[in-house]
């Protein structure tokens, strides 16, 4: 995956014609820029309202509404924990808590060089193996506090 480029509001505008004239095409597009930039940038919002003639409160509502969806690129690497019940019967919030204390973040955050985000997720389907986390796309399971905090130090792949 090469890595998302700066804002560029003629890009933008070509990845919204793209796609706006099939229908539901507010999701597709929004999706085109977070691929292009990393995430969905401010300045993007009202130009997918004007195109999909809609208001910008119902774009950012999207952004906002759906977790995929970021306002600022993440880090190199993405740590997502599972905080469903499940996972916290099985130890997650203790799990949680080192893999946020090894970061030097809060839930969501992005560390200060911009190496690591760590984010919540609701289930990863790995009910019976918790607690369970997803590290750049590739599930990990039966995590205690020590495999928490090696995940996001980076000594566990």
């Amino acid at each position: 995956m090469s890595p998302p480029r700066p804002w560029n509001a003629e890009v933008a505008r070509s990845l919204i014609d793209a796609e706006e004239s099939q229908e539901g095409a507010l999701l597709p597009i929004l999706h085109r820029l977070q691929h292009a930039f990393g995430c969905v940038p401010d300045e993007a919002v009202p130009l997918v309202a004007e195109a999909l003639n809609i208001s910008r409160a119902e774009v950012h509502g999207v952004v906002t509404f759906y977790h995929d969806f970021r306002r600022q690129p993440a880090g190199r690497r993405v740590v997502k924990l599972c905080q469903a019940e499940a996972c916290q019967a099985r130890g997650g919030r203790a799990v949680t808590a080192a893999a946020l204390a090894e970061a030097g973040v809060a839930l969501g955050g992005t560390t200060a060089d911009g190496e690591l985000t760590v984010e919540a997720v609701y289930c990863l389907g790995l009910c019976a193996s918790g607690p369970a986390a997803l590290v750049d796309g590739q599930p990990v399971a039966r995590l205690n506090e020590a495999g928490a905090a090696a995940l996001v130090s980076g000594e566990m792949a």
